[in-house]
């Protein structure tokens, strides 16, 4: 008989991306209108150990949450084409409130213009739709470790 402990819990025992070198995770703000994207987003961030601590699905409410649960937000991903307030003047809404946030915009293919001028205005970084795990997540640490 096996017994539990004689199974290995993954392949690599390496420590999540989504873990703090204290040990707490990396909280997360997921700002988009596609629940799927945000669905998406939230699947690769906890399979990795981030807790997503809220969505919003336009820049507004992405704006509020954001206030209303600073400075607990460690990243923010902020999807650009959004009804209400789209993710560029969102982008420039939280900067102004917190010149250190860290925002990833996200992006369909051929918008960039726009994602040159979000990295101008601040955003750290840009994802770009489809989402592809292995790159959303090197994206994010490279951020969220520098």
């Amino acid at each position: 008989m096996i017994a539990k402990s004689d199974i290995p819990t993954s392949i690599n025992e390496k420590a999540a991306e989504g873990i703090k070198p204290e040990g707490t995770p990396y909280r997360v703000l997921v700002v988009d209108d596609s629940m799927f994207i945000a669905k998406q987003l939230g699947q690769i961030f906890s399979s990795e150990g981030f807790e997503v601590i809220a969505t919003a699905a336009d820049g507004s409410q992405g704006l509020e949450k954001y206030k209303e649960m600073h400075p607990n937000v460690d990243l923010v991903t902020m999807d650009i084409t959004m009804p209400v307030m789209d993710g560029v003047t969102a982008l420039e809404k939280i900067l102004e409130f917190d010149k250190d946030a860290k925002i990833i915009m996200v992006s369909a293919l051929g918008k960039e213009d726009v994602v040159k001028k979000c990295l101008l205005t601040g955003a750290k970084s840009y994802i770009v739709k489809p989402l592809d795990r292995k790159k959303v997540l090197e994206r994010v640490v490279s951020v969220l470790k520098h």
